[in-house]
């Protein structure tokens, strides 16, 4: 099987939401997202990650939207399967399912709930990325796992497992991010979790982000690491602000509950989410369409 190079998990990699229509996965609705997204340029793809609901998901219908999305996917980007959890088997599990169904790479977060030691989430993800041939990339998410992956872990891990390539920082901590990258130098794919920091982590030598936003206005998000690559820095600083009004909307209430919202406004999906998430609030759905009224992707 064909794995992709290191370099081509670059830019921006949309995690994206999982479709719901009458209680069920909308498998149709998850493959035209799919088709819509690589049309506009997104650099890769991601599924049940945060942004997809994995906890709202059953076993098999999370094996089912990672098998989908490969499907869907048809190696036109890179596949990054989040197959993480709180359990450890079961991330054993989903991980090695994403590998024999041909996902470019998991996605690991750092197991919530638990608040293991740096010992027990070194061994956690040691273990893991050891029964695999693919590449892993760690995900450090601090606000929802209370806990903090250290620098000094991720480079424990990196010096010990060849395909440990790369971590999702969803850190507010931009010095944390930095002192990262110092410590484990530029070729190590630093990815950023956190919308407002996407252009900065990319000015510090970070690899791309794996952004909410994207689910919404791929083009633009996407076009945002394009514009850095090619060193056009003014160009990119204005759209990081450009961008700004719309990463603060998507974050009004829970992630991914506005991002489905408004995709359900676009027309895209139906907005339903799973309990215990609920559907977005009415004086917050008005702010939200408000923003996507001056994008020009509703209208009035």
């Amino acid at each position: 099987m064909v794995r992709k190079s290191r370099k081509e998990f670059r830019g921006s990699i949309v995690p994206l939401v999982t479709p719901f229509q009458r209680g069920t996965v909308d498998e149709n609705s998850l493959s035209a997202l799919i088709d819509w997204q690589i049309e506009n340029g997104s650099h890769g793809l991601s599924v049940t990650g945060t942004t997809g609901e994995p906890t709202a998901l059953t076993r098999a219908e999370r094996e089912r939207v990672i098998q989908l999305a490969g499907e869907s996917i048809r190696g036109r980007v890179p596949f990054v399967a989040a197959t993480g959890s709180n359990n450890f088997e079961e991330t054993m599990h989903f991980s090695q399912f994403a590998q024999r169904v041909g996902a470019d790479a998991v996605l690991l977060i750092t197991p919530y709930y638990v608040r293991p030691s740096q010992e027990g989430l070194y061994q956690h993800f040691k273990t893991v990325a050891d029964a695999l041939e693919i590449p892993v990339i760690l995900y450090n998410i601090p606000g929802r796992s209370a806990i903090n992956l250290e620098i000094d872990t991720v480079a424990r891990l990196r010096e010990k497992c060849r395909n440990i390539i790369g971590i999702k920082e969803a850190n507010h901590d931009f010095s944390h991010i930095t002192r990262l990258l110092g410590k484990l130098g530029r070729d190590f794919l630093v990815y950023s979790g956190i919308e407002l920091l996407c252009f900065p982590i990319l000015a510090i030598g970070g690899a791309g982000y794996v952004s909410a936003t994207g689910n919404i206005m791929p083009k633009e998000v996407a076009q945002l690491y394009d514009l850095v690559s090619a060193n056009k820095w003014k160009e990119a600083q204005d759209l990081h602000y450009y961008l700004m009004p719309l990463n603060d909307a998507v974050f009004i209430e829970i992630n991914p509950v506005p991002a489905k919202t408004a995709l359900g406004m676009m027309g895209k999906i139906s907005s339903e989410v799973r309990l215990p998430l609920a559907p977005l609030s009415g004086e917050n759905e008005k702010k939200l369409r408000s923003i996507l009224v001056q994008y020009g992707l509703v209208n009035n």
